[in-house]
Formats: structure tokens, sequence, C-alpha cells
């Protein structure tokens, strides 16, 4: 997998793969020796067209603990508050040797058009475009599933997880319903129907506008 755009870009058994080294990575993380060197000598850009602290500052943890360099690019500020357009900023970190970028953007597709490009050689990583998906922040909601329960290395099977709440503009539901159901869970989404996105009967999920009988 060069890229990480979508859910529904990976596979049940790539999903599983993911969520168990990260299960490998905590424990390292608990112990004395924090940090593996398995990015050494790589360079990751965190590419921020809309502010998150949180979702960067995790990634440059995340980063530096595999022993990457890394560059955090923010909009405000820079040359795209002034109007650069993605494309030039793209040249820019692949004359900076960049090896990966994490993009969050406020467009939808920004991600997909970054890595369908041939403006960078690097790999991309979606750290959320738009109201289209959050691919990491769904994996991270799985790997917090899975913990909290207990489940080891298994998958979600036999769970029934709801989702509540504007479905409209979420990109983390979107790649929840995804990501949840290809592992094996029943996903329920519990909204008004003015908070629920077009075409969403055909998502797989079931769909209630009660809380109380789900």
């Amino acid at each position: 997998m060069r890229h990480l755009l979508s859910i529904a870009d990976v596979s049940k058994a790539e999903a599983i793969s993911i969520l168990d080294t990260a299960n490998e990575l905590a424990r390292v993380s608990d112990g004395a020796v924090k940090k593996l060197p398995t990015l050494r000598g790589r360079t990751i850009v965190n590419l921020f067209a809309e502010d998150s602290t949180r979702t960067r500052i995790s990634f440059e943890a995340a980063a530096k603990r595999l022993s990457a360099d890394v560059i955090n690019f923010s909009a405000k500020g820079s040359s795209v508050s002034k109007g650069e357009s993605l494309k030039d900023t793209a040249m820019t970190l692949q004359a900076m040797g960049a090896d990966a970028v994490v993009i969050r953007h406020f467009a939808s597709g920004a991600a997909q058009r970054l890595a369908d490009s041939q403006w960078m050689s690097g790999s991309v990583v979606n750290a959320g475009d738009g109201t289209h998906e959050h691919p990491s922040q769904a994996l991270l909601d799985a790997f917090t599933i899975r913990k909290h329960l207990g489940l080891g290395k298994s998958d979600l099977e036999g769970l029934s997880i709801a989702i509540v709440g504007d479905v409209l503009h979420s990109r983390v539901a979107r790649s929840n319903v995804l990501l949840l159901s290809k592992l094996g869970a029943k996903v329920v989404l519990v909204a008004p129907p003015t908070l629920l996105p077009v075409g969403v009967e055909s998502w797989p999920v079931s769909i209630s506008y009660d809380l109380d009988s789900v």
C-alpha cells in the first residue's frame, strides 16, 4: 500500500495488519526505549491547510518515534494563505525531499489529487479532506474499540456500533462506516433525516431516527 487515501482502498486483512502493528507499537511506547529506527533517514511532512492540533501532534509524535525527520507545514502564515496552489506547495515539498506527506485539507478529494498527480513522488496519507473521509481517525477508532473491549488481534465480528449525530458533514463517520463494517461490525446510524447524506441507503448500515430504539 503506497498511499492511505480512503478506507475503501484498504482490505480487511490490511486493516487488521495495521491494527495489529499499532498494538505492537503501543507496547513499545510503554517501555523504557520508545523509539524505533524504522523511518530513520526519511522525511515526513505534515501539510495542514486546516487547523488541527491533536491530529498534527499525533502524526508528528508517531513519525519521531519511528526516527523520521518531521516538517510541519501550516497554511497560516505560509504562501498558501497568499493563494499558492496545492500543486505549487507539492512541488516545493518534492524539492525538499519529502518521502511522505500527511495532508489535512478543506477540499474533498485533495489527498487523492495529490496522490494521482506527478507533482511529488512521496506517499500520501489522508488526515481528513473536506467532508469526504478521515481514514486515519477511523483506524484509531477501531484500534480503541479493540483495546477497550479486550479483543486482542480479532476483528469486530458480532459487535453492534451506533454512530450518532451529524453524519452529513462528518468525514470521520464515513470512514468509520466503511472500516467498522469491513471488520464485521453491525453499524447503525442514528440521526434525523436532515443530517444524513444523500445515498446513505446504499451504505453498509442500518438507519434509525430514534436513539432510544437502538
